[in-house]
């Protein structure tokens, strides 16, 4: 198959049939046999430019199935060397159209959308009006999108001490376990900066938020953070 050539919806029935040769939709399959096959189909696109591929990926988001959109972001995050900052309106159409729960919003923000942060961290400032919106998992992505790039060590330019203000008083409790992750994620690399900012907004954070915070801490220092 070539993405240039073949119309998306041939590449969708082409991957709805794949699924099913394992059982899918009717038995229920791991995420890593869709991850299995997603990246043996990819080898058979003969991928030659981002804008179509990102073309195909938006039409298996349109499917509103969770094994296409395991492809979609999959794809999505194999075109990241094709990344251009302009690839920021496509992924936030994505984020705002497609992402509906917490499982699809970490998939495409800790793979393809962290990864764009990461190549273009002047976008940050685009990802901050995020936390006001009215889908719980986009504002959730506030958070887990910078857990990319502090996984790979580079993060200068990003602040997620900001997004756990912005954050702090989100009632959904996804939320505040995605802003909680994002500074466990923070403390592997700046435990006292993770230690102070819990100890000075302990009051103002949910517990919720607190001790998905505190996980990676040393347990004395957990037992003495819980403690207050």
């Amino acid at each position: 198959m070539n993405a240039n050539k073949q119309d998306a919806m041939t590449i969708i029935s082409t991957v709805k049939d794949a699924l099913s040769e394992i059982g899918y939709p009717a038995k229920a399959i791991k995420t890593s046999q869709v991850r299995a096959l997603s990246a043996a189909l990819f080898k058979q696109l003969e991928i030659q430019d981002i804008d179509s591929t990102l073309s195909v990926c938006e039409t298996l988001l349109k499917q509103r199935d969770w094994a296409c959109s395991i492809i979609a972001y999959d794809w999505a995050f194999k075109m990241k060397k094709q990344y251009t900052p302009e690839t920021f309106t496509t992924f936030q159409h994505w984020l705002f159209t497609y992402v509906t729960d917490w499982n699809d919003c970490d998939d495409f923000c800790t793979h393809a959308f962290g990864e764009l942060l990461l190549k273009y961290k002047s976008l940050f400032p685009k990802i901050l009006p995020w936390v006001n919106h009215d889908n719980f998992a986009v504002r959730r992505a506030t958070a887990v999108i910078l857990i990319y790039p502090m996984n790979k060590k580079d993060y200068s330019d990003l602040f997620p001490l900001t997004v756990a203000n912005l954050l702090q008083n989100d009632e959904h409790y996804l939320v505040q376990k995605g802003y909680g992750w994002m500074l466990k994620v923070l403390s592997k690399h700046e435990p006292e900066t993770v230690i102070k900012y819990l100890i000075q907004h302990r009051s103002a954070m949910t517990r919720t938020a607190f001790r998905y915070a505190l996980e990676k801490l040393d347990k004395t220092t957990q037992q003495k953070l819980m403690a207050l």
